[in-house]
């Protein structure tokens, strides 16, 4: 999706060739991730996701503060709406209902576009939920950056980051989405589906600039996400293929030139993944919306795993296939009863790719479910204390008080109870909340944007900073040792304090 979207828009912008940037974006993924590794991942995702927010909030302030009112934006919004066919047809060249934004918009509220009660929205809601569920459940490098992590920090961090996260779509679909329609831009669906709104209304407000800022946000997010996916599958191939299966004495150096190669390997294979999906007319908001029918089915049997002592470990496997079975068939099925044809676009309908995703989130469990009790096996959670082989007994950066189950009972405790909240705050609630709102008025949209860009500067100042401030120590103490002024470094400092200094005859013989 990274690369269908990101080669898409440097085409849209640049002119390069829809094929060429497919194969370019990769490399700059493999050369330094292969380089660095985790570690590189980790520092650039910082630099990058600071570098999405810095323009993401550039964005913001550019439709909102000096272009454009919240005012202006709802009047525009509320004229766009008003104007009939002939108006339609006289702003607009080759004026298609179905391309442009204009007139009342069919399962919204009084057809407006200022409303949270929208048929649309609400499938695209559930759709969204469940192939980002998808994501977070079945995705590697969610996974593997959670276990790199101290447990202390890994449940603050995680709930931060979504908390942070969420401003992105929130913030960029309150002002370059609605930006979009206000202004009328000649976007044809298509091109909304290859995620070329943002960079259209960036170039509209800000000419070249607007179109470099969207260069370097897409690449910094491709970059960051891809080399975390590449950790995340050569990590799986190396370790639960190669050292299970293959070479189980094999040794770091070993596994770390098997994650080399895989890293190349898998780069190459994005670009070419890309390419076919491409040439099959599939953009990214068809394969967004199929995200879920394709991994869904693995959300509740790796839940159930997690958290449920009588979890079927075989019960499992079995849900998340016949789970991925069942939604594939009544993804089909839905398609034929709705269009009586199979392509590509009845196959890409809200309400098709609805039945999928919710099958497959659904079958999935239920399946699971009764195989376990059918089953009727427990398994003894403690066991995994100590079972779990290292490759090397690094233990560096963790206290004893992190690795104390007392403590990480207690951090398990914490995020359980506030990820539940704010899942049904951000899932449920809110969205429950704007309904009385039915169309919204002047001040009621005043409101929401000023929500918006409160989330979005907030988010910023937390991303950038925190990571700064809780470092602090380790920051200045590699500035001052770079320097020449700081001396010994902490780690050496510390280590040199616990150890004797040796008699000189014990130094003769040595």
């Amino acid at each position: 999706m990274l690369l269908l979207g990101g080669a898409a828009t440097v085409e849209a912008l640049t002119g390069m060739d829809y094929r060429l940037a497919s194969f370019l974006i990769p490399w700059g993924v493999i050369i330094y991730t292969m380089a660095g590794g985790l570690r590189a991942t980790f520092i650039a995702s910082y630099l990058h996701t600071t570098i999405i927010f810095g323009v993401l909030i550039t964005m913001i302030l550019v439709v909102y503060i000096k272009v454009y009112s919240s005012d202006e934006i709802y009047m525009l919004l509320e004229r766009t709406v008003s104007m009939s066919e002939a108006q339609c047809e006289e702003a607009y060249f080759e004026y298609d209902p179905a391309l442009h934004a204009c007139g009342e918009v069919s399962g919204n509220h009084d057809g407006s576009y200022l409303t949270m009660l929208s048929s649309d929205g609400l499938m695209f809601g559930v759709i969204n939920v469940v192939g980002n569920f998808g994501t977070v459940f079945v995705d590697q490098s969610y996974w593997q950056s959670a276990i790199a992590a101290r447990p202390s920090s890994a449940a603050r961090g995680y709930l931060l980051g979504g908390i942070c996260w969420f401003s992105i779509p929130f913030s960029l679909a309150t002002s370059l989405g609605l930006a979009s329609t206000a202004l009328m831009l000649p976007i044809t669906s298509d091109e909304a589906g290859a995620g070329l709104v943002p960079p259209a209304v960036a170039t509209h407000l800000l000419g070249d600039s607007g179109s470099i800022l969207i260069l370097i946000m897409l690449f910094m997010a491709i970059v960051s996400t891809g080399s975390a996916e590449s950790i995340a599958v050569s990590s799986l191939v190396s370790y639960d293929i190669y050292r299970e299966y293959i070479n189980p004495e094999a040794t770091g150096e070993d596994i770390l030139k098997v994650s080399r190669i895989v890293i190349l390997f898998f780069g190459l294979f994005m670009g070419c993944f890309s390419l076919i999906l491409y040439e099959l007319d599939l953009n990214l908001g068809w394969v967004y919306l199929f995200m879920g029918v394709c991994i869904g089915s693995a959300v509740c049997p790796l839940w159930f795993l997690m958290t449920w002592s009588k979890a079927s470990g075989k019960g499992a496997i079995i849900a998340a296939w016949t789970g991925l079975l069942c939604a594939v068939i009544s993804w089909l099925a839905a398609a034929i009863i709705q269009s009586d044809e199979i392509t590509i676009d009845t196959l890409g309908t809200n309400e098709v790719m609805l039945t999928g995703n919710v099958v497959a989130i659904g079958s999935s469990g239920i399946i699971h479910v009764l195989y376990s009790l059918y089953e009727g096996e427990e398994y003894d959670f403690s066991t995994l204390n100590g079972s779990i082989k290292l490759v090397e007994q690094d233990l560096s950066g963790l206290s004893e008080i992190e690795q104390d189950p007392v403590e990480l009972d207690k951090a398990h405790k914490w995020i359980t109870q506030r990820g539940y909240v704010l899942t049904f705050v951000l899932v449920i609630l809110w969205p429950l909340l704007s309904i009385p709102a039915g169309v919204f008025t002047e001040s009621y949209f005043a409101f929401w944007v000023l929500v918006a860009i409160v989330w979005g500067f907030g988010a910023t100042c937390v991303i950038t900073f925190m990571p700064l401030f809780e470092s602090q120590d380790e920051i200045i103490d590699v500035i001052s040792n770079m320097f020449g002024s700081g001396g010994e470094s902490l780690e050496v400092k510390e280590v040199e304090a616990e150890v004797e200094e040796p008699a000189p005859k014990e130094v003769e013989e040595a």
